[in-house]
């Protein structure tokens, strides 16, 4: 008795175009297109996970430096003295105190002095 696979062929299909869900023209309802373009989606939206965390680093670096600067210091510096001070902090916690709590990210610059 042979296999018949149409109706795991037609879910594949379904998954297929629900994937392709707003996108525009023709990559939204030919399934020759829209495997393209969810495959091609999928890869970015790998890629961009990636270089998210990438972009987040630099804003953190540059508001640590920015609230470093404000109180005579440069962020290599403060970095180095936290370090020193062994207040084991990380760039998001302090970006986040230098931006919102300025008053406590006082009392860490003064603690790592």
């Amino acid at each position: 008795m042979r296999v018949k696979r149409g109706t795991s062929h037609i879910k594949h299909r379904k998954n297929l175009l629900q994937r392709a869900k707003g996108f525009r023209w023709k990559r939204k309802s030919s399934v020759k297109l829209a495997k393209v373009a969810v495959r091609k989606a999928g890869r970015y939206a790998y890629i961009h996970r990636r270089l998210k965390k990438r972009e987040n680093r630099r804003l953190w670096q540059i508001k640590i430096n920015a609230a470093a600067r404000a109180n005579d210091l440069n962020y290599s510096k403060l970095i180095s003295n936290l370090k020193k001070a062994k207040i084991d902090l990380d760039r998001k916690i302090l970006a986040q105190l230098a931006e919102f709590h300025p008053e406590a990210f006082q009392k860490i610059l003064n603690q790592a002095k």
